[in-house]
């Protein structure tokens, strides 16, 4: 689903209001759920992208991440991708389970799938936002900015940059941040994968000038032709883990096999204990 440009008007009527000394709108916090732990913003594609471009409006600085049921899993075991989860400005249900969770526990969202949301982005600002990659392989990050050059002529792309393999989430490499700080972007997209690029925007979120900083993971590779994504039909109905288990299955039999059946298991034992499997903060 892409996001109406046409109806962002009437989002931003939930998520920003004008102080009364007319200065840059001040956010609403997001409604959100919480499920084995996590808060998970409440929202779709249509309000996920007036909340960022509400974040750039203001001038304000965060960080945006997409949450699937691997995600929740590995925050339960990893406190510092707790930490910068629950820190982030928003967390988007980017997996189908989560979004059937919220649903049962009553709020109204819809799923905001990384790749989707960029090019939701992309439609809905033009030539007004200014766009950073930082992240995935060497030769991906230069397709992607070809592949989107392309596609949206109008966007402004100030920059991309493959960092040095071997790179964590808490390095803090001083000539990236003043290679980024002088592109001037609104937004750094980053793709290092869960949970690099969540631990790398926290620490780098106070040093970096830009307003947003959004982790996609696999976009990189999506959306630069590098992958190949499943069909639209198992992305809805939940099955697009087994296209990635098909597509890479040593490196993410672990992920899939064993985290679906952990993740089943804890929303069972969390039912058991509490009657619900999610509920609204």
């Amino acid at each position: 689903m892409r996001a109406d440009r046409a109806g962002l008007g009437s989002w931003y009527g939930e998520i920003l209001t004008e102080n009364r000394l007319g200065h840059a709108p001040a956010r609403v916090p997001t409604p959100s759920y919480r499920v084995l732990g996590t808060s998970i913003a409440a929202v779709d594609p249509a309000r996920a992208v007036a909340h960022v471009e509400g974040m750039v409006r203001s001038r304000s600085r965060g960080t945006i991440a997409f949450c699937t049921a691997s995600t929740v899993l590995a925050a339960r075991r990893d406190p510092d991708l707790r930490r910068a989860l629950t820190n982030s400005s928003l967390v988007n249900p980017d997996g189908m389970p989560l979004v059937w969770l919220g649903r049962r526990a009553g709020v109204e969202l819809d799923r905001v799938y990384g790749p989707d949301f960029m090019l939701d982005l992309f439609a809905a600002t033009g030539s007004s936002l200014r766009h950073y990659f930082y992240g995935g392989t060497p030769g991906v990050v230069d397709a992607l900015v070809e592949q989107l050059s392309e596609r949206f002529p109008e966007i402004q792309i100030v920059g991309s940059h493959t960092p040095e393999f071997g790179l964590t989430g808490r390095d803090v490499i001083e000539a990236d941040v003043a290679r980024i700080n002088a592109a001037a972007p609104d937004i750094v997209w980053i793709g290092l994968g869960h949970p690099k690029q969540e631990l790398w925007m926290e620490t780098h979120v106070a040093k970096l000038d830009a307003s947003v900083l959004a982790g996609v993971g696999a976009a990189f590779d999506y959306l630069s032709g590098t992958k190949k994504e499943a069909p639209e039909w198992m992305k809805r109905s939940g099955l697009q883990w087994m296209h990635r288990l098909g597509s890479e299955p040593r490196r993410l039999w672990k992920r899939y096999l064993v985290g679906n059946s952990t993740f089943v298991a804890l929303l069972v034992a969390e039912w058991v204990r509490t009657g619900r499997m999610a509920h609204v903060d």
